[in-house]
């Protein structure tokens, strides 16, 4: 049996697997010789059955890609058998630092850390060495500085779709008292 006689789930699976990341629908689409629309369908299928199956692994999405990973509540076991080095958490530092990247991007190093009140430098290259920002090009200004953008890998980590999945933006208590003050004056 050649690919093409192959089920389309099956070949979708095949894909996934191998790839490790997530895919864009429309790759899929063109490396399987059908439209995206059958795709979709054929994804949601999928994330269905192995819902229901609870199988091993699930579909996760990440805006217009997709991606098998590892079931949450199997990945203990995962762990146990593999017994990876033990990962070291974001720094405070870095965890700021990837905030305003997520919430402001694209942005320069500089707007960074007009908004922090700090340099932050060495968050940056962490941040970027774990594959949770990238460079996204050049702001067109003066010096034209590297833009930071958000990775797949982030919201992957963080268990998001796309962006808007975000929590919305905290008000600072000023604003907050801004705001309830400027209710009360009439």
């Amino acid at each position: 049996m050649n690919s093409e006689e192959g089920s389309l789930k099956g070949r979708i699976e095949a894909i996934l697997f191998v790839a490790g990341e997530a895919v864009a629908v429309r790759d899929l689409a063109r490396a399987l010789q059908t439209g995206e629309k059958e795709i979709r369908e054929t994804i949601n299928n999928l994330k269905d059955e192995y819902d229901f199956e609870q199988r091993g692994f699930i579909l996760k999405r990440f805006g217009d890609k997709v991606q098998l990973a590892t079931r949450p509540m199997y990945s203990g076991d995962v762990v146990r058998l593999l017994q990876p080095v033990q990962q070291q958490s974001l720094s405070q530092a870095a965890m700021e630092t990837l905030a305003v990247v997520a919430y402001k991007q694209p942005v320069t190093r500089a707007e960074v850390e007009q908004i922090r009140g700090v340099k932050c430098d060495y968050s940056l290259q962490s941040l970027m060495l774990k594959g949770l920002i990238r460079e996204a090009g050049r702001k067109d200004t003066i010096g034209r500085p590297i833009l930071f953008c958000t990775t797949d890998e982030f919201l992957s980590h963080f268990g998001l779709e796309d962006l808007n999945g975000l929590p919305p933006m905290p008000q600072p208590e000023n604003a907050e008292m801004e705001k309830e003050a400027e209710e009360l004056i009439p």
